[in-house]
């Protein structure tokens, strides 16, 4: 029937726009950064012979 056509486009709409959402929201806080680690114990300072 014509007539149900519209609730039918937007059923799918939203939900096209949920599950988007939702994807966008778990990829989001999925998401871990790579911490680095760094010993402060190898970093040492380079000594600097300025030539006036």
């Amino acid at each position: 029937m014509p007539q149900m056509m519209p609730l039918n486009w937007l059923t799918l709409f939203i939900m096209f726009s949920l599950t988007f959402i939702l994807f966008n929201i778990i990829s989001y806080y999925n998401f871990n950064y790579s911490t680095i680690n760094i010993n402060t114990t190898q970093m040492k300072p380079k000594a600097m012979n300025w030539k006036w």
